[in-house]
This record gives structure tokens, C-alpha cells and sequence, in this order.
């Protein structure tokens, strides 16, 4: 009983049942109207038959006379069927015919009208007809009708049609309701269940599919994507969490130490100065991770997205070449630069900027190792996206690396000797993702391409003035691509 009554609260049943009331009502307008045009039909050809038999009579009525017409109807009344035939006198006694009297309520005009009347031979019961009326010569009345007894019946019949069908459409209709509610509520109930389970922590689990492709198993897929993001984000705040209880231990136990150190100490002013400078830069260090933790954050949730403009994105991969170029030549490496027109975007302009601050950063201190190094930074069309790629011919990474590297905190053996935090490329992954595009890692042959790959601009404009300057601070964007 309680399956049955949660059967009835389902929105498929309500649907059901609120369809079947409007099929209803519209199944019975349009078996109203046929009855009534078929009603209407058997009068016009009660009229027609009416019409008929008068012509006859007339025609035997101009032959004959009245004697000749007498005879006829007489004729005519003793044979069965629906047709009625009455002659009188001028005062209302009957002459010839198979009705007993002439109704009271019947006019004298010669039009056709619906009347009662009661048959020769019967006592009480009436009848209903088409009538008309004529005055003849000498006085003498005639009186030409059909009963309508098969209209009665077909009404009937029109009628238990009409309720047949009104409860065969309420039974099937009710049943089908159930049978699609029950169908939906079980699918529901699968989802709920799945729902439950996710919601208890196994957030591997997902809404099972059931490959109709009809609205349900689009809701379920696009659920399960986001419940596939969602995944991808605690497992990288879990990484993340990780990450900082290890990779920051080891500077802020630094920092206490050499606080705790210089307290311990008696320095000199200069001594206390020094320490206080390490302890300054360790500080800066720790800012410099928590920032690019922030920015990445705040990329991955979107929040940058309100504050997108269009801008050559060239432009922007110059700007970045340009401020390099001095830290290149203190590397002892170079910076090349090749790059074409009209490569516009719409997009975040600092946010893109620092991630191509991270990718350039990244190839100065890991690929341009060797005196005479060159590092490359171009950018071109590839037919509706904008590539920016920053290469060099360093040792590269292993392919089975290129996918962990993306990561937070991941730093590969050969790179850990080296400052950084390991956040350059998962931030330039995250601006990627922002943008609607995607970040590769190829091989250079040999060293290494990070390809920033963009979607075009789709409607260009003119870009602006204050878009077209360098970032605001170089020096900022050096620091947080450390």
C-alpha cells in the first residue's frame, strides 16, 4: 500500500493522470460534436424523406382526389416502418391514417416541426415526430411525419460509446500512469541510492547510466562529470593539504631555527642584521608559495572570469620576452621571440601573463643550463586557437612525467636542488582551463615545449590602449613564478 501511495505522489503520475483529464475532456468535445452533427444529419434526412412522401401523395392527390389519396395513405399506413400518414375532416375526425389524432400543439402552417404523438391502437404511450401539416380542399386535413424512435436509439448508442470510451481511456490511461511512474520511481530510486552512497564518502561512485540518451541519462552524465570534478578537487586539495605539511615544514622549521638562533646568539648588529635578512627572504619564500597557491585557486573556481577582456595575446608573450631578456643574459642564455598578427583573446590579461612569467622562469632555470642557450617564446594560430609556446633545449622531462609534473608541489629528482615550490606549470594549467584551453608538455628534440594553447577571439575588437601596456609589475610576477 505505501509503494502504491508513493506511486500516486510521483511527478509522472501527476502528469499522467493531468494528461488524461485534458485527453478526456477533449475526447468527449469531439464525441459531442459527432453526436450532434450525426443528429443533425438523420433530421436532414428525415426532412428529405418527409419532402419525399409529399411529393408522392401530391402527385397522387392530382390525379385522383382525395379518394384516390385516401386509398394511398391507406396503403402506406398499414405497412411498418417509421412513416406516419393522417387524413381528417375539417373538425378533427380521423379519415384514414396510422396516427389517432392530430396533435393539439401542431400549427396549421405547412412547416416542418417536432411534435408528440400517440399511435392508432395504443392507450398511453407517445411518440416523438417530424411533421408538417397541409390544408386540402373540402376541409380535409393532411398530415405527413417520421418517427424518430432510430434517433433516440442512436443517441443511446452515440452515449454508451461515449462512456465506453471515457472509461477505457480513464482505466488504460491510470494504468499506463503507474506503469511509467513505476519505471521513473525506480530509476530515481537507483539514483537516490547511488546519491546516498556518494553522499556517505565513496566518491568514486557515479549515477548509473541506462543508455535510453533520453533526459534522466543526460541529468546522470552531467552529474557525473561534475561529480568527476569534484573528485579531481579533493583529491588535489588532499594533494595539496599533503604537499604543504611537507614541502612548508621544512622552511618554517628553517625560519624558527634561525630565529631561535639568533635569540640564543649574542650577535653583532651586523650578525643580527644578516639573520634578519635570511629570515626576510625565508618569509618572502612562504608568501611567494601561499600567492600562487591563491591565484591558482581562485583560477580553478573561476572567480578571474568576471574580469575578462580582449587583448593581443602576442603582445602580452613580447612583454614577458622583453622583461626576461636581462635575466636570460644573466644566465648566459638568450631569449628568441617570433610571434604573429592579430592573435586576439578574450581573457584575463595579469592571469595570462603569469603563467607565461612561469613557463619562461621554468625553461631559464632548468633548460638554459649550457652558455649560448636559447630559450624560444612564439606565438601563432592554429586554426581556431592561439598556441604560445616557450621551448629550450635543456635535458626536457620524461614522458612519464609530463602529466605529474601539472601537479602542485611536484618536483622531479633532477629539479629538487633547484629553487621553487613546483606550482609554475600547475598554474599555468589552471589559467589554461580558465581560458577554455589546454596546457601541453612536448618534447623538444631535445628539451622541452610547454604549448599554451588558447581559443581565438570570435568576435575582434579593437584592443585597448591600457591592454596593450606591460604588466604592471614585473618584479611581482618574477617573485611569484618562483
Amino acid at each position: 500500500m505505501k509503494a502504491l501511495v508513493r506511486l500516486f505522489r510521483t511527478t509522472a503520475f501527476k502528469l499522467s493522470l493531468a494528461y488524461l483529464v485534458l485527453f478526456g475532456i477533449g475526447a468527449a468535445l469531439v464525441l459531442t460534436r459527432v453526436q450532434i452533427n450525426v443528429e443533425d444529419l438523420f433530421d436532414e434526412q428525415t426532412a428529405q424523406t418527409i419532402d419525399a412522401d409529399i411529393r408522392g401523395l401530391a402527385e397522387q392527390y392530382s390525379e385522383g382526389g382525395i379518394r384516390q389519396l385516401v386509398e394511398v395513405i391507406e396503403r402506406r399506413a398499414r405497412a411498418p416502418g417509421a412513416s406516419l400518414y393522417l387524413v381528417t375532416t375539417f373538425s378533427g375526425e380521423l379519415v384514414v391514417g396510422n396516427i389517432a389524432a392530430l396533435p393539439p400543439d401542431l400549427p396549421d402552417q405547412s412547416e416542418l416541426v417536432e411534435s408528440r404523438y400517440q399511435r392508432r391502437g395504443e392507450a398511453t404511450a407517445t411518440h416523438r415526430a417530424m411533421m408538417r401539416l397541409f390544408q386540402l380542399p373540402g376541409g380535409f386535413r393532411l398530415l405527413v411525419g417520421h418517427d424518430l424512435q432510430d434517433r433516440k436509439l442512436l443517441r443511446g448508442i452515440l452515449r454508451r460509446a461515449l462512456v465506453t470510451s471515457l472509461f477505457w481511456l480513464i482505466a488504460i490511461g491510470t494504468l499506463g500512469g503507474l506503469i511509467v511512474a513505476r519505471r521513473i520511481l525506480a530509476r530515481l530510486d537507483k539514483l537516490s541510492a547511488s546519491a546516498r552512497r556518494i553522499m556517505s564518502g565513496d566518491l568514486e561512485q557515479r549515477l548509473p547510466l541506462m543508455g535510453a540518451d533520453d533526459e534522466l541519462d543526460r541529468l546522470a552524465g552531467n552529474l557525473n562529470a561534475m561529480l568527476e570534478r569534484i573528485e579531481q578537487l579533493m583529491a588535489g586539495l588532499r594533494e595539496v593539504s599533503d604537499n604543504i605539511a611537507h614541502d612548508l615544514k621544512t622552511p618554517l622549521t628553517r625560519l624558527r631555527n634561525r630565529a631561535d638562533a639568533a635569540l640564543r646568539s649574542d650577535l653583532t648588529p651586523e650578525q643580527c642584521r644578516d639573520a634578519l635578512t635570511d629570515m626576510i627572504e625565508e618569509s618572502d619564500a612562504l608568501i611567494r608559495i601561499f600567492d600562487a597557491l591563491l591565484m591558482i585557486a581562485r583560477a580553478e573556481a573561476g572567480y578571474c572570469s568576471d574580469f575578462l577582456s580582449q587583448f593581443d595575446a602576442a603582445r602580452v608573450a613580447a612583454d614577458i620576452a622583453e622583461i626576461y631578456e636581462p635575466v636570460a643574459e644573466e644566465h648566459g642564455a638568450h631569449i628568441e621571440f617570433d610571434a604573429a598578427n592579430g592573435l586576439t583573446i578574450r581573457g584575463n590579461r595579469e592571469l595570462l601573463g603569469q603563467a607565461l612569467v612561469n613557463l619562461v622562469d621554468n625553461a631559464l632555470k632548468y633548460g638554459a643550463t649550457e652558455p649560448g642557450a636559447v630559450v624560444r617564446v612564439a606565438a601563432r594560430r592554429n586554426g581556431e586557437a592561439i598556441e604560445i609556446e616557450v621551448s629550450d633545449r635543456g635535458p626536457g622531462i620524461a614522458a612519464k612525467d609530463r602529466d605529474r609534473v601539472i601537479g602542485r608541489f611536484v618536483r622531479l629528482e633532477n629539479s629538487r636542488s633547484r629553487p621553487g615550490s613546483g606550482l609554475g606549470l600547475s598554474l599555468a594549467a589552471a589559467v589554461a582551463r580558465l581560458h577554455g584551453g589546454t596546457l601541453r608538455i612536448e618534447d623538444n628534440r631535445p628539451g622541452l615545449r610547454v604549448v599554451l594553447a588558447l581559443p581565438l577571439a570570435l568576435a575582434p575588437r579593437a584592443v585597448d590602449a591600457s591592454a596593450a601596456e606591460p604588466p604592471a609589475s614585473p618584479a611581482l610576477s618574477r617573485r611569484s613564478a618562483e
